[in-house]
């Protein structure tokens, strides 16, 4: 067979190649299908995360209420309120709510200094101290009103995205990397409500 012979029969399957429809439609979902199954997970996941994020606020905004409707307050009582503002944040449990409440005592000066009157904080489920007592601390200047006393109470969680999450502890890796541990967090200032400072004797 010649040289000429073997030109022909190779444009010859050229052309029935490229006339054979019989692939397309699975060649063009291949193609798609990655895409389709990315956005159909995106779009699932947009819903719970704008609620997560709205209950981050939520839960900020009532621990501060709660907190400042007290003439004073005791540690376990504390601890206590900052257990029922993780408890809005069901049922998301993938992962746990961080909260820190610092009451902060603006001093009656020419140059007032702002500093911490008692601390508690909850990480991972568990209660400790968060910054020791007349350390300097910071608040926005509208609110840094000689001898005024506030409650800070800040909130914070590392969004795990269902398409992320595992039961285990193992990390994500790969491109769902990008994705996992989306930090939330929200910030409030609220002052007393029923008296000019919140004791906290045993905090």
């Amino acid at each position: 067979m010649s040289s000429f012979d073997w030109i022909n029969k190779a444009i010859g399957f050229v052309r029935r190649a490229g006339a054979d429809r019989k692939g397309v439609a699975a060649i063009e979902f291949a193609f798609i299908a990655p895409l389709l199954l990315t956005m159909y997970f995106v779009t699932m996941e947009i819903a719970p995360a704008i609620d997560a994020n709205k209950k981050v606020g939520r839960s900020a905004s009532m621990i501060a209420d709660l907190v400042t409707q007290q003439q004073s307050v005791s540690k376990s009582e504390v601890e206590a309120i900052m257990s029922i503002g993780e408890a809005t944040l069901n049922p998301y449990n993938r992962s746990q709510l961080k909260v820190v409440i610092t009451a902060i005592t603006v001093t009656d000066e020419e140059n007032p200094k702002v500093l911490v009157a008692w601390s508690r904080k909850m990480v991972d489920g568990a209660f400790s101290q968060d910054a020791a007592k007349d350390t300097v601390t910071t608040v926005p200047a509208s609110l840094k009103v000689k001898g005024s006393f506030l409650i800070r109470v800040e909130t914070a969680l590392d969004y795990r995205p269902i398409i992320t999450w595992t039961a285990s502890a193992k990390a994500t890796t790969g491109l769902l990397a990008a994705f996992d541990n989306i930090n939330m967090k929200e910030t409030y200032y609220l002052r007393p409500r029923m008296s000019n400072s919140i004791d906290c004797s045993t905090c």
